[in-house]
Parts: C-alpha cells; sequence; structure tokens
C-alpha cells in the first residue's frame, strides 16, 4: 500500500521543499507571510525546512497545476536541497498530487494533507480523534486511486457463475463510506451532549467569553494570562485544538466563564471546518467574542477576514449586525465583539503609534483593546472592557423572589449588578426577597426563561 500518511517517526526530521503557487486570485496576499505560515505548518510535524519559494502562476495546469519549466524547477532545487518531500502550500487535485510524485520521484503533500498530519497528531481527546479521522476519511476517498497500488484487484464471486465481484476500490470506498456514516452518528451524540451542556450553562449563573482568531494569534497564552492556566502555548501553528474552559473574575461581575478555541486557517480544509464544527459550536452559545488578532503579523488583515469568514459559516451574528446567511437571523441576538490586537510589544515604536491613533479614529464604531498576552500589557484593560461590554444596555428591574429560590437569587446576584436586597414576607406569609438588579436585554432573557 502506498504510504499516505506522514505521521510517525518516517515525517519527523525529514527534509522538504516548501512551494506557495501564487494564484492571480491571492495577489493581495504577501507570499513572503504566506509562505512563512506554510513553513510554521511543516515545522509544525517535525519536518526540517530544506528550501522554500513562492511560484506564480497564471494558469493552472489540470495535470500537474505547475507548468512544465515550473515542475523542472522544483524537480531541481530538491536535487540541490537534497529534499525528500515537496509541501505545496495550496489545493491539489489527486491527479495533479499523482502526476507530481511521477515528475519529482518524491512525496508530495498539499495544504490540505499537511494541516489533516497537524490535527491528527496534536488531537488529544477522544472528540478531537474522531473529528479528525472523518475529516482524513473524507480527504483519502478520493485519492484511492493515487494512495493505494492494490485496486486493480478484484474480489471474485462465490463459484463458476459468480462473476468478477465487486472491485477492490469499491469495497475500500464503501468500507470509508460505513466508517464515516458510524463516526458522524457519534460525533451527532457529541454535538446533542454539547447542547445539552450549553442549555445547562445558559442557566447557571455565568456569562461565557469565547476566545477566537487565527492560529498562533496567541489565544491560549491570553487565555493562560488571564485565567491563570497552563494550557499548552507555544509559537506553533495549531498547538491547541480541545477548547478549554476556566473561571476568571470580571469588574461588575461575580465569575465569568472563559472558552479558549481551536484556530482558525486561511484556505482551511472543507474537511475540517465540516468535523470541528461541533467544536466550534462553542462558540455560538457565547456572551462576548474576544477576536485575538496578530497585529505584528502584516497580513493581520487578511486573518481577520478569514475569522469572520469561518463565523460567517458556522451562521454567528457578531458585532451590531447579523451575519449574511446565518440562520434564525430574526431570532438570534449579535454577539458583541472587542478585538484584541495582541503582540503590541512586537511593534515599531513609530508603528504602534500609528496604530494607537487607528485605534482611537475607530472608538466610535469598534472595540479595540491593544495588548500583549505575553507581558500583560493592557490585560487589565481588557478584563474591565469585557466586564463593561457584558453589562452594556442594562437596565433596572425589581423582582419579588420567594427566599427557597435560591437559583434565581443566585442568577441576578452573578449576572447583574445588585442595587438593593430588602428581606420581605409574600402576601401568603411566605419569606421573600426584594431585589432591585441591573440586568442587560439578554440577561432580562435568560433569567426568564429558568
Amino acid at each position: 500500500m502506498f504510504e499516505d500518511d506522514l505521521s510517525g517517526e518516517v515525517a519527523r526530521g525529514a527534509r522538504a521543499l516548501v512551494v506557495y503557487p501564487q494564484m492571480r486570485r491571492n495577489s493581495g496576499l504577501d507570499p513572503e507571510a504566506r509562505l512563512e505560515e506554510a513553513r510554521g505548518l511543516a515545522a509544525a510535524i517535525g519536518l526540517v525546512i530544506a528550501d522554500s519559494f513562492a511560484i506564480p502562476i497564471r494558469d493552472a495546469r489540470p495535470g500537474t497545476l505547475f507548468g512544465e519549466g515550473q515542475v523542472a524547477n522544483i524537480a531541481t532545487a530538491c536535487e540541490q536541497s537534497e529534499a525528500e518531500l515537496v509541501v505545496v502550500d495550496g489545493a491539489l487535485s489527486a491527479i495533479q498530487q499523482r502526476n507530481l510524485e511521477d515528475r519529482l520521484k518524491r512525496k508530495v503533500i498539499d495544504r490540505t494533507g499537511l494541516i489533516l498530519e497537524i490535527f491528527g497528531e496534536r488531537a488529544a481527546t477522544a472528540e478531537g480523534r474522531l473529528q479528525v479521522e472523518l475529516a482524513h476519511l473524507d480527504y483519502q476517498a478520493g485519492r484511492l486511486v493515487r494512495s493505494w497500488t492494490h485496486l486493480e484487484r478484484q474480489r471474485g464471486g462465490f463459484g463458476f457463475l459468480g462473476g468478477p465481484g465487486e472491485t477492490q476500490i469499491e469495497a475500500d470506498r464503501r468500507m470509508i463510506r460505513d466508517r464515516m456514516a458510524r463516526i458522524r452518528r457519534e460525533l451527532e451524540q457529541v454535538r446533542r451532549t454539547r447542547g445539552l451542556h450549553r442549555d445547562r450553562r445558559e442557566k447557571a449563573p455565568w456569562p461565557v467569553i469565547a476566545l477566537v482568531g487565527y492560529t498562533n494569534a496567541g489565544k491560549s497564552t491570553l487565555f493562560n494570562r488571564l485565567t491563570g492556566a497552563e494550557v499548552m502555548a507555544e509559537d506553533m501553528l495549531f498547538a491547541t485544538l480541545d477548547p478549554t474552559m476556566r473561571a476568571i473574575r470580571l469588574p461588575g461581575l461575580e465569575k465569568a466563564i472563559l472558552s479558549d478555541t481551536v484556530g482558525f486557517i486561511s484556505d482551511l480544509p472543507t474537511q475540517l471546518v465540516a468535523a470541528f464544527r461541533a467544536t466550534l459550536e462553542e462558540v455560538t452559545a457565547a456572551d462576548l467574542i474576544l477576536h485575538v488578532r496578530d497585529i505584528a503579523n502584516p497580513d493581520t488583515d487578511a486573518q481577520k477576514h478569514q475569522v469572520l469568514g469561518v463565523l460567517a459559516d458556522l451562521g454567528i451574528a457578531v458585532g451590531d449586525a447579523q451575519l449574511d446567511g446565518a440562520e434564525g437571523a430574526d431570532e438570534i441576538a449579535p454577539i458583541p465583539v472587542i478585538e484584541v490586537w495582541n503582540k503590541w510589544d512586537l511593534l515599531p515604536t513609530v508603528q504602534a503609534e500609528q496604530l494607537a491613533e487607528a485605534i482611537a479614529a475607530r472608538s466610535d464604531t469598534e472595540t479595540i483593546v491593544p495588548v500583549s498576552a505575553l507581558t500583560g500589557e493592557g490585560c487589565e484593560r481588557l478584563l474591565e472592557i469585557a466586564g463593561a461590554s457584558l453589562t452594556e444596555d442594562a437596565e433596572v428591574h425589581v423582582f419579588e423572589l420567594s427566599s427557597a429560590d435560591g437559583q434565581s437569587i443566585a442568577f441576578l446576584h452573578a449576572r447583574g449588578e445588585v442595587l438593593s436586597e430588602k428581606q420581605m414576607v409574600g402576601p401568603d406569609g411566605v419569606p421573600g426577597v426584594r431585589i432591585e438588579v441591573r440586568l442587560s436585554p439578554r440577561e432580562l432573557g435568560r433569567f426568564s426563561a429558568l
């Protein structure tokens, strides 16, 4: 069987040539930044980068993606750098991948396959492994002809009249379809379980804050800084895959739940978007989204649009308006967003001053907080603004509750600002409490649903 997997000892330490096919539709992206990201992806699974370069492509060739001369140049670069593997930072069809391997006499892996390998290596929970396996099977199903050398064989029928039977490729495809169906059923159960957990959290007296952002923007470092946790946080793409939640204290609130999510990336494989939907749906239950951006990255604006695109695919209403295409647009209240401009400490002084002026100019329409998760600069102000955002648009309400209704009383104390609380006796002689509290419209709706 053709080895279609980079995981394990064979991959680690292998010399790789990284090639970025610069299409005309990607002309707005910084080729060097994209190459740096591709090198980071390759290094994330232990590959040694022998060389890397971008190749402008005017018209993609259906057979090889690159032109004949470009393929020859790649082959020469492989020889000169002694590369054992070629990483193409783009999407390759099964035919293009097979033809390139034939011409280059080396294994070729595209961006989707590379990201799948990283996710397969990093998935730590049973759910994460299921999601990765589903994505990998979906990806592999279209590459059976290239991947497996035994597919020409046929499985014979019973006896002389049995006929040739089904071909091996048909049997393999059927097995993959069956396995994918089983995994989807298991993930559907995970989704229902997560839904029940979200329902319980909504009834619990604590708001949820979700960290989202491009991979390696510093979400996990910020998460650790704000919560004192020890989540894996390294200068590495996709260092964290499984969502993590911790309690934090905010000004004006007794407690909030901070949730760290998987990082987004440009050209995220569609298989992974579908497979990790159950995990990403945690964001849909958030009361506030902190969009963490690597402001020192030259492609930070392009990364922002990639993140917003994934949120739109999930049907999440963010900011002041509902994103196009979101399901239940009339029923879902927009989730407020704070842009966290991280890695402020890496900016040159002149650039930092220019961005500070930009923040001031946009203060009427956007909430932007510059921070350094590494040094802690700006983190206290971020917590203050997050607390203010969660209590924004709050109005004063008066409730008369039974003293035995501990759940409602705890909810009002945790999610609202209690202005006064007096003991009382109800008309039927039952002890009660009269609470004057300031609540946001979102929290008032949740309180009414208790």
